[in-house]
């Protein structure tokens, strides 16, 4: 029976700047019954209740400061989703002109049979024919990237499919994360130079997918390749999912630049060994050192 034994070994010394520390400093994190203030000018947010006249935290999180607004953002909590959010979701149910999705939030997401790309992508009013046939778009168990469309008064969710860019997910990998953790930026669909493509979305849910050649636009959105994946796309692909465990084991923003760093970091090491203690160690810690050259 073959086991794995690991002997100490000494390692290259990475030195990283203070100036991670220093930031962290200026972040005040709270548990539950910490005192965020005394002073009676400022007011209740999210997060707070008032104890004895003192503003209290009432979850473990990061205190935000808005004026004289003070609310804390937890760390560890289901996706509260915005308009404009970029969401990947599994479809839970098929119902009357409607999919519910789950998006990792409170409550299921509604996607409506209005507010998808019907495939020839022609803009028409949708028919009782459409509606019966809505399982030929999307069933139980289909994954999905959209957007948030609104917010309903009890936070359930809103999406559309309108844009190409959105629709039916193929062949690839579901990473499920922290939403905390995932970056607000202007574009969460990159096309990484390794030769793999990847979704982050707003709700903590990631999609590793092989990057596509041409794109039949026909389809709107409901085309998915059934190719066969080859073994370097699939090693490629492999590597992203522990890279992207690695990060979220150490609390490390995930976006293109972040993501990309720890992929070529890992490069030395083979895909099973990058979930290793001390190897994952090693891996984050020359991650972080390039993140910071990079600001600098």
């Amino acid at each position: 029976m073959a086991s794995d034994m690991r002997l100490p070994v000494l390692r290259k010394a990475v030195s990283v700047s203070s100036a991670g520390s220093d930031r962290a400093d200026h972040k005040d994190l709270v548990v539950p019954g910490d005192v965020i203030t005394s002073d009676p000018g400022f007011m209740r947010g999210h997060g707070t209740y008032i104890d004895e006249e003192k503003l209290t935290a009432s979850v473990a999180g990061e205190v935000e400061r808005v004026d004289k607004l003070i609310c804390v953002r937890p760390i560890k909590t289901r996706f509260n989703g915005e308009v404009g959010d970029v969401v990947v979701g599994r479809i839970t149910e098929v119902q009357q002109k409607r999919w519910k999705v789950e998006t990792n939030s409170r409550l299921d997401s509604v996607l409506l049979l209005s507010s998808v790309n019907l495939p020839g992508g022609e803009l028409r009013r949708r028919s009782a024919e459409d509606e019966l046939t809505m399982r030929d778009y999307l069933q139980e168990g289909d994954l999905i990237s959209a957007e948030v469309q609104s917010v309903f008064s009890d936070g359930a969710l809103l999406l559309h499919t309108r844009s190409l860019k959105y629709g039916k997910l193929g062949q690839g990998v579901l990473v499920q994360i922290s939403p905390a953790l995932i970056k607000r930026q202007k574009t969460h669909f990159h096309n990484l130079p390794c030769g793999a493509s990847i979704i982050l979305g707003n709700n903590g849910f990631v999609w590793l997918y092989p990057t596509p050649g041409q794109q039949e636009e026909e389809a709107g959105g409901f085309y998915t390749s059934l190719e066969p994946v080859s073994l370097a796309d699939r090693e490629v692909i492999s590597r992203l999912r522990n890279c992207l465990l690695a990060l979220a084991a150490h609390k490390v923003l995930l976006y293109d630049t972040s993501i990309l760093y720890c992929y070529e970091s890992s490069l030395p090491h083979q895909v099973k060994d990058i979930l290793k203690p001390e190897v994952m160690e090693e891996i984050i810690m020359l991650t972080h050192h390039k993140l910071m050259e990079q600001e600098s």
